[in-house]
């Protein structure tokens, strides 16, 4: 599902306009950025949480090359998944793709 879909389902769930629905679910994911970016977390009931993790420096090896590169130490966002998300993923009954 990409976000137009997203914002399709929302316009015709709730009988919002597209328009109005993109300005709605552009507001949340901006303020979900804005938060995680002043180092908040975001818990949303029911669907999960995001926070960012701090990922130490470490030393990597370039594929191509087979010289070691040292990758330094960054943060990044994090999501958990709640249970009652989970439930929902796992009660699906139709096959999933594997990776």
């Amino acid at each position: 599902m990409t976000k137009a879909d997203l914002v399709e389902t929302i316009a015709q769930t709730t009988g919002l306009s597209k328009k109005d629905t993109n300005v709605v679910v552009n507001g949340i994911l901006e303020n979900i950025s804005r938060a995680l970016s002043d180092g908040d977390k975001v818990e949303l009931r029911g669907f999960g949480s995001f926070k960012v993790k701090q990922r130490r420096s470490r030393r990597a090896r370039n594929p191509r090359t087979g010289n070691p590169v040292d990758v330094p130490a960054k943060l990044v966002p994090y999501f958990k998944a709640s249970n009652e998300l989970k439930d929902k993923v796992n009660s699906n009954t139709t096959p999933v793709e594997t990776i």
